[in-house]
């Protein structure tokens, strides 16, 4: 079973980031909790950490939150070595578009093969802009 982390207003979809399994996104939390979190969860990046994967969302407030954790989140993987992909179909993806992860920021990535932390940060700048909340589905 797959993420997607969408906003809409009403019936209309505003945008939306497919990150693969939800094991892709836990791989990736697991990631930020043991290399910029020192093994205790949440402890600088509640919202993004502490939030259950299942259906659900984030709400305003907790956007608002998240865009500041994202921002330190993306600049701290930024200087963290590259890792190897979750998955076997981020490394297919990955080989089909010529990606070679030259850091942890770039070891993460969505169904489409872009950083999925990037793509995450502007959905989040779309949320806030309308004022709705991310919802998982």
């Amino acid at each position: 079973m797959g993420l997607y982390l969408c906003v809409f207003d009403g019936d209309e979809e505003i945008d939306g980031v497919e990150f693969g399994a939800y094991s892709d996104f836990n791989a990736l939390r697991d990631f930020i909790v043991r290399e910029l979190e020192a093994g205790e969860p949440g402890c600088r990046f509640p919202t993004f950490v502490q939030h259950s994967d299942c259906d659900g969302e984030w709400s305003i407030a907790e956007c608002e939150r998240l865009a500041v954790e994202l921002a330190e989140i993306i600049a701290a993987l930024k200087s963290v070595q590259a890792r190897d992909f979750a998955s076997d179909w981020q490394m297919e993806v990955a080989k089909s578009i010529g990606l070679m992860p030259r850091n942890a920021f770039e070891s993460f990535i969505d169904v489409d093969g872009e950083c999925v932390l990037e793509r995450l940060q502007v959905l989040v700048g779309k949320a806030l802009l309308r004022r709705l909340p991310i919802l998982f589905q």
